[in-house]
């Protein structure tokens, strides 16, 4: 979701969200101390993360879109990134922990009120269902909208599966539904989790992008005046935006006439690749047999 373009709506509808879980969340506490249910308390507990992951999702997006200063000097659009990946391995700490304790409900069962589970249920699933659509757009553009977006349909999906439960222990009276809904709901939702950890992970470690390496050399070589490129480096600042920086033999030349083979390049990897920024390094003796990932002990 871009802030940018309406931050007052963007904001009006992360508070609605909020508050919207909170309450829900207050519902499903309550509805899981009465009924015995350990569905309805996972899903609480889910609501209240999601409550945490709306709040702190909004603030990070706000945070990133901070100017570069001197002690940021890449500005601060990791803080979504950051935010996204907290939100990710609370979700992943919580379904363990869950997970858990339905195992010892199986051999420990707990009385459960059925009718009451269900109603508190479909409460819970109408909510989260709203919650979801008020935050739908951008969520596939994001990585902190995405983890965000995810708790509350994760919360939804869970709901659906405590109204299944609730319905097996009403029309068949068999408790263990419960504790197996609980831990078909935290695996789905670890599921899903991991793939977010995993790339919020990657970019804070400046893992390299994927892209065809082979590709990039010979889109660079093709650029008149260009005899090689080595020492390549790219790395991730967010989910969307690639840095890159190489050494570039050239023919000996003008440096006047250097600067517009930086423009030719620089455009070519930012419409083929996608690579946002490019920091070139021109040489001309040095680097010509080099390949595209060689490096040096004596560079700076």
């Amino acid at each position: 979701m871009e802030f940018k373009d309406d931050k007052a709506q963007h904001g009006l509808r992360f508070l609605e969200a909020t508050v919207l879980n909170l309450v829900i969340t207050a519902v499903e506490f309550g509805g899981g101390l009465l009924s015995g249910s350990l569905a309805l308390l996972s899903d609480a507990i889910h609501n209240l993360g999601d409550s945490a992951s709306i709040v702190m999702a909004y603030v990070a997006s706000r945070i990133s879109q901070r100017n570069s200063n001197q002690s940021k000097t890449y500005g601060y659009r990791r803080a979504e990134i950051l935010s996204s990946y907290f939100n990710a391995i609370f979700l992943l700490v919580m379904s363990a922990l869950l997970i858990w304790e339905a195992i010892r409900r199986f051999a420990h069962p707990h009385p459960v009120n059925g009718g009451l589970m269900l109603v508190v249920a479909v409460v819970g699933l109408l909510a989260n269902g709203f919650s979801a659509w008020l935050l739908h757009s951008g969520s596939h553009n994001n990585l902190n909208l995405k983890a965000t977006y995810l708790h509350i349909l994760s919360d939804a999906f869970a709901s659906g599966g405590v109204i299944l439960g609730a319905l097996i222990i009403k029309i068949f009276h068999v408790v263990w539904a419960d504790p197996l809904m609980t831990i078909v709901v935290s695996v789905y939702i670890a599921y899903k989790t991991i793939p977010i950890i995993i790339e919020a992970t990657n970019i804070l470690m400046e893992a390299g992008p994927r892209l065809d390496y082979r590709a990039v050399k010979a889109t660079v070589l093709s650029v008149p005046g260009v005899v090689n490129i080595h020492h390549v480096h790219t790395w991730m600042i967010d989910e969307h935006r690639i840095m890159l920086t190489a050494h570039i033999a050239l023919e000996d030349q003008e440096l006047s006439e250097v600067e517009p083979i930086y423009q030719k390049i620089r455009k070519l990897l930012k419409d083929k690749y996608n690579i946002e920024h490019a920091t070139l390094q021109a040489e001309v003796d040095r680097g010509k047999e080099y390949q595209i990932f060689t490096t040096n002990k004596d560079d700076v």
